[in-house]
């Protein structure tokens, strides 16, 4: 992600003002040191850490800065944005949540689809406790079929947990969990698996797990989200642009598209010869 902020940035011509997570600004820093030892001029690639109610609110709304660039909540993303209207009307591009729907075709390959749906990371304790917050609200409406609790009483470990009969309303429905939580709800047809996964107010990424490849290009179009995977998960080229429909996001990353975020169009017109 370090990567994908800063290259186009520079590439472009622009010099760079990194805020890292508060929980990881140990990468940024080292890179930033390897930047000047590969002969970065100074002041190009710059870092400042710290809280993004603090840090993140100061860039945000700063006169003399004209993009920012955020990954993360989409809560945080809106009071980016409104920074920026109250300041400098900056542009903005935004990487936010998702749902992330898996939609598995009677045709495909089950073994593989599971393989690949079944992607989940714990990574620190505020993850693990809204995960859990997650799975108990799942438990007032929703079958559990798998787990449903903490592994263990030491570290940050949850049980892999499978939701069935689902209330399309509820939050492990709608909302992104980041965790080994997986809801399963059935379609009667491909309408109906089209019209499930776009309710919701995310449009961040999707799969399709199928055999047939007119279902594929079907369904692929049909769904409401930037990028769509079929029959894998998670895989990225960095010559295709990433990026959210609805609430997860405005603007692209990666490929040619990221150059458009950090470059202003200009048109200057001469007169050659055309006189009054």
């Amino acid at each position: 992600m370090f990567a994908w902020k800063i290259a186009p940035a520079l590439a472009t011509g622009n010099t760079v003002v990194l805020k890292p997570s508060e929980f990881t600004p140990l990468t940024a820093i080292r890179m930033c040191h390897l930047a000047q030892e590969a002969g970065f001029p100074l002041g190009v690639l710059n870092v400042v850490t710290g809280y993004g109610n603090t840090v993140g609110s100061a860039i945000s709304s700063y006169m003399r800065i004209h993009k920012v660039a955020f990954t993360g909540g989409t809560l945080v993303g809106r009071k980016i944005m409104e920074a920026a209207g109250e300041s400098n009307l900056k542009n903005v591009t935004l990487g936010l949540g998702g749902k992330s729907p898996n939609i598995i075709f009677n045709d495909a390959d089950l073994e593989q689809a599971v393989r690949w749906a079944m992607l989940g990371v714990l990574t620190t304790n505020f993850q693990d406790l809204r995960i859990m917050g997650y799975i108990e609200s799942g438990k007032e409406g929703a079958k559990i079929h798998l787990g449903g609790e903490r592994h263990g009483s030491e570290g940050y470990f949850i049980q892999p947990t499978i939701f069935l009969d689902i209330n399309p309303d509820m939050r492990i429905m709608k909302e992104e969990i980041f965790g080994p939580v997986s809801v399963v709800i059935k379609f009667s047809d491909e309408e109906d698996i089209v019209r499930q996964p776009n309710d919701t107010v995310h449009g961040l990424v999707a799969a399709v797990f199928t055999r047939d490849v007119n279902r594929t290009i079907t369904t692929a179009h049909k769904l409401k989200a930037g990028r769509v995977w079929v029959n894998c998960y998670g895989l990225a080229d960095p010559n295709t642009p990433f990026g959210g429909f609805k609430q997860s996001g405005i603007g692209r990353e990666m490929g040619e598209y990221a150059l458009n975020n950090d470059t202003e169009v200009k048109s200057v017109n001469v007169n050659l010869g055309l006189k009054m």
